[in-house]
């Protein structure tokens, strides 16, 4: 298994969704840079949602212990970070029969195929969404870091069973909707728009079923040329396979994306204009890359999430040990929905690989 990301920021996650510990490890991460714990706490905050309707009834307070790479006064020393979150409200018992019955759409087939033991796979083991509680904390603290760098990195869901929020602006996206996203209980621009989710959501729940739905992310303050490269060092890719890694997504476009290919060549390009000094596009659906190199236009992509595999209403599956069909009816704790909570994990990925990017040059 593949738990590293990065080249020169390496970001290792380990752990289990019912071991008795998950965390991560953070190697070059450069020396003297100041991690606002308070902040880290806040951002964390918005993955746990906790209480939410549409949030999971596990409660975790996903409190980081950081066991080195911090100075006592909050700054990193130079050396591997190392942090961990205790596995406080696990409820394995919920996940036994699944060892033989795989949830339809789940990992819990492709695990047994690969010979997982099934002490594992309690929660999905290390498969399960529990694992982007560390992504956020390499995430946060890699936020942190480009902030001060002036480059901001800020998502929102777009869309959530068919009901759209208000989209970035792709050319002028920037710091003040950050930090109205920040402000907001609900990840969207549109209050309307996320009250209207939120309905959704808990109509789906109340029919134990669940729904998916589309994170639009923005990173902006990135200069032309600062980071992405041809080939395999493209700053799509790097992004795509950082944010890969949230389980459930299941597609990624930058810019128009799949839109352009309907396009023709002078619909689809992206016109240079000169601006106060500086090149600048005056649409932006290349999405900020070109040809894996930033422009200096907003970084902009969406991720598409399918609707969570675990839902409580009766399905096909097989036994695995019997080898014949059978029925699941799912217990257990889940979320109707992971859009929400999966915003700020989607911000998290695109932090570590941005400065990842970055510090490669």
């Amino acid at each position: 298994m593949a738990s590293t990301y990065g080249t020169h920021l390496r970001v290792t996650l380990f752990g289990t969704s019912h071991g008795p510990e998950i965390g991560v490890d953070i190697d070059g991460l450069p020396a003297g840079e100041a991690v606002d714990l308070h902040e880290l706490d806040t951002f964390l905050g918005r993955r746990r949602a906790a209480g939410r309707a549409y949030a999971t009834r596990r409660r975790e307070p996903d409190l980081p212990e950081f066991q080195s790479g911090l100075t006592p006064d909050g700054h990193t020393d130079g050396s591997r970070l190392h942090a961990i979150i205790r596995n406080t409200d696990t409820r394995s018992r919920d996940y036994r029969e699944l060892a033989d019955l795989p949830r339809p759409s789940h990992a819990d087939f492709t695990a047994y195929a690969k010979h997982y033991p099934p002490e594992m796979m309690a929660g999905g083991g290390p498969f399960s969404g529990r694992l982007t509680a560390p992504l956020c904390i390499a995430g946060g603290i890699a936020k942190q870091i480009l902030a001060r760098r002036g480059v901001t990195v800020c998502a929102h869901a777009l869309r959530i069973a068919g009901i759209s929020d208000t989209p970035f602006d792709p050319v002028s996206v920037g710091p003040d909707d950050a930090a109205r996203l920040e402000a907001q209980d609900f990840p969207t621009l549109s209050a309307q728009a996320g009250e209207q989710m939120q309905q959704a959501i808990a109509e789906a729940a109340a029919e134990r079923d669940s729904v998916g739905g589309i994170v639009e992310c923005a990173v902006t303050g990135l200069a032309p040329g600062s980071c992405g490269d041809a080939l395999f060092d493209g700053l799509e890719g790097r992004i795509s396979l950082a944010v890969f890694a949230i389980p459930a997504v299941k597609g990624i476009a930058f810019g128009a994306g799949f839109e352009s290919a309907d396009l023709r060549g002078s619909e689809n390009n992206d016109p240079f204009r000169m601006q106060n000094g500086r090149v600048v596009t005056e649409t932006n659906r290349h999405g900020g890359i070109l040809g894996g190199i930033a422009s200096g236009m907003p970084v902009l992509f969406r991720a598409a999430f399918k609707p969570t595999p675990s839902i409580f209403r009766e399905q096909k599956t097989v036994s695995l040990s019997r080898r014949e069909n059978a029925t699941l009816t799912l217990t257990g704790r889940h979320d109707p929905c992971i859009v929400p909570r999966a915003v700020p994990a989607v911000e998290a990925a695109a932090a570590i690989a941005v400065l990842d990017a970055l510090l490669a040059g």
